[in-house]
């Protein structure tokens, strides 16, 4: 006759004490602040992730973005504000760099070309700059560049949109650049509106709502992705040394304790990009930057964004450099390089072959 106290323990299989080990409330408050959207302080106060409430094309970007779905083409756009100070280059230089020799499809010196001209006048250009307070720097990269039409066209097209939504005439000159793997647009934006004040783009416009601009109008010419292109798009993901857009979708798949199941389960539908997903999982753990905690069930590592975003930095500036050394007929063996980052290192001398800046190409919106 067994007592009602009469048991036997019998322990289960050993798990992952991370994945088990349950954050603190405020850690979990935290970390859902700011999946949501919100800013940490360094006071460990949230703040909105918005940023400042003011500027022009706030609500714009929010109509821009009910265009984008996962079929709409890629696009990135990178932007810099440079302000105009004594200390800063002047703008005549930047202009005179981006017309360099060996840039355009047919290895000419570039011309720059404006709203409604395809030779504007940089001198002109540069001396209407002169008593602004800053200017924009922008770098439109299409994913499909070679397959466009036009990139004067369609870099006029989007102007005309953000002259719209930011409610004021913009005066711009851009250029075209064909020597990279990802053929792009460098668009040198005016710190000034058309009423004469200083020209403040707000937050949202400048990180999301100009880029569903040019998504949308590239998807207008070419027709959306089909079920192939998504597929090709994300396959070139899977070993990718970048932070891409499987891993932003790896990163809402996971759980609130950063878990991220990817095992068949009856209770969830089929996941037609599961073996992309653990494709890009088990590369991640070879990178030290995943691991995996039971079957199908990993953890990303916090520094994840962090590393994967230093290394396509890193490796965008290796292959220029590879490819400016094949310009000059130099030929280099693997231990000829060396990556020099300490404070007291020995002095590097050389010859400078090429300066240059630094562009990368986006994934398209996942499905």
């Amino acid at each position: 006759m067994s007592r009602d106290d009469d048991f036997r323990v019998r322990p289960g299989r050993i798990r992952s004490s991370r994945a088990q080990r349950a954050k603190p409330f405020v850690a979990q408050a935290l970390a859902a602040a700011q999946k949501a959207g919100g800013r940490i302080s360094r006071s460990g106060r949230i703040t909105s992730g918005n940023g400042s409430r003011f500027g022009r094309g706030r609500v714009a970007s929010v109509r821009a973005n009910r265009l984008i779905s996962s079929r709409s083409r890629g696009a990135v756009i990178k932007t810099r504000v440079v302000r105009h100070t004594t200390r800063s280059a002047p703008l005549t230089a930047h202009l005179n760099y981006l017309r360099r020799d060996g840039v355009t499809r047919d290895g000419e010196k570039a011309r720059m070309f404006g709203p409604e001209t395809d030779d504007a006048d940089v001198k002109d250009f540069a001396e209407r700059c002169e008593d602004d307070r800053h200017h924009f720097r922008f770098i439109v990269s299409p994913d499909d560049t070679t397959e466009m039409s036009d990139i004067k066209t369609f870099t006029r097209d989007l102007m005309v949109q953000v002259e719209k939504d930011l409610g004021t005439k913009l005066d711009w000159v851009a250029v075209d650049h064909w020597n990279t793997k990802h053929p792009h647009v460098h668009v040198i934006l005016r710190g000034r509106a058309d009423d004469g004040n200083d020209l403040v783009i707000a937050r949202d416009y400048i990180k999301e709502g100009m880029r569903n601009r040019a998504q949308d109008l590239i998807t207008q010419e070419l027709g959306p992705r089909t079920d192939l292109d998504i597929r090709r798009t994300l396959a070139a993901q899977v070993e990718a040394e970048r932070w891409t857009q499987l891993d932003r979708q790896l990163a809402r798949d996971a759980n609130k304790h950063g878990v991220i199941d990817v095992a068949p389960s009856p209770d969830r539908q089929p996941d037609e990009y599961v073996t992309l997903k653990v494709g890009r999982l088990r590369h991640l753990e070879r990178l030290g930057l995943a691991e995996t905690i039971g079957p199908g069930r990993w953890i990303i590592a916090d520094e994840a964004e962090a590393t994967l975003r230093e290394l396509g930095e890193r490796g965008d500036i290796i292959k220029r450099m590879h490819r400016a050394l094949t310009e000059c007929g130099i030929d280099r063996g693997l231990t000829d390089y060396v990556i020099a980052g300490e404070v007291n290192a020995d002095p590097i001398i050389g010859r400078l072959v090429e300066r240059g800046l630094m562009t990368s190409c986006a994934a398209a919106p996942m499905p």
